[in-house]
């Protein structure tokens, strides 16, 4: 019988760190989507904000963040490439109603520096693979007769 493992690409360390990275936000959407279930069927805030007791603005905007945090986490999760990308709509949702509409949905001072700080990191890591995948090339380039 083959062993498989011998024919499984290892990972270098910024590919883990960057899938530990994804499955740590991957958590937190999956906090943020139960937050909004919990809130939308009235198991949260003493029932004040079910969705039938709901403004127009905060019904649309709960509904969606209650779905897009859970797909969001499961892409980030999986490590996928649509992961990242229904984070941020997701998250910027979050970023224009508190930073932008405040007025409306209120204004929290957590959630737009965190939404930031996950964004920025992520360009980090994605810069770090890049120059990563980069400089291989160049070695194996370097390596051909």
């Amino acid at each position: 019988m083959e062993d498989d493992s011998a024919h499984v690409p290892k990972r270098s360390l910024t590919e883990t760190l960057f899938v530990a990275f994804l499955r740590i936000v991957a958590i937190s959407c999956l906090w943020l989507g139960i937050q909004y279930w919990s809130m939308l069927v009235g198991y949260s805030l003493q029932g004040h904000a079910r969705f039938d007791l709901l403004s127009l603005p905060w019904k649309v905007a709960a509904s969606s963040l209650a779905v897009g945090f859970p797909v969001a986490a499961l892409g980030l999760w999986m490590a996928v490439s649509w992961g990242p990308v229904i984070w941020v709509v997701t998250a910027g949702g979050q970023v224009l109603m508190h930073g932008v509409w405040p007025e409306i949905f209120g204004h929290n001072a957590l959630i737009v520096p965190m939404h930031l700080l996950v964004a920025v990191v992520y360009m980090v890591f994605r810069a770090a693979l890049w120059l990563e995948k980069r400089h291989k090339a160049q070695e194996i380039r370097v390596d051909l007769p």
